[in-house]
């Protein structure tokens, strides 16, 4: 499974970004498909989840500003993110869950400003 997310930017605080993470390879495999990020200096953290069946879930802190959607077609994830706060500043990461293991896409910057 191969993720390539984009989107990334900078925005005020208040605005709104959507990132997009599309899927290729063995997706037939894919259970289910994350977001996590990372600020500096900090850890990982996950952000967002969908299962193959839609059941999304989400951190607290991101609950009612993050929607994860999916688009079968062509295989794409997206994660809108509205009402940004400078805290939301991180590396954002897709990740895809088979069985087996977790494959991560490379991380696309989102930088909030004040």
């Amino acid at each position: 499974v191969q993720l390539q997310a984009s989107g990334g930017g900078l925005v005020q605080a208040g605005g709104s970004l959507r990132l997009s993470c599309a899927a290729s390879g063995r997706i037939f495999s894919i259970n289910a498909m994350e977001w996590y990020r990372q600020a500096p200096g900090k850890e990982r953290e996950w952000v967002a989840s969908r299962t193959g069946g839609g059941t999304t879930n989400y951190a607290d802190s991101v609950k009612g500003r993050f929607t994860i959607s999916r688009n079968n077609v062509p295989n794409t994830v997206y994660l809108q993110m509205n009402s940004l706060k400078p805290e939301d500043t991180a590396v954002y990461y897709c990740a895809a869950s088979t069985v087996a293991t977790k494959y991560w896409g490379q991380g696309t910057q989102v930088t909030v400003s004040s």
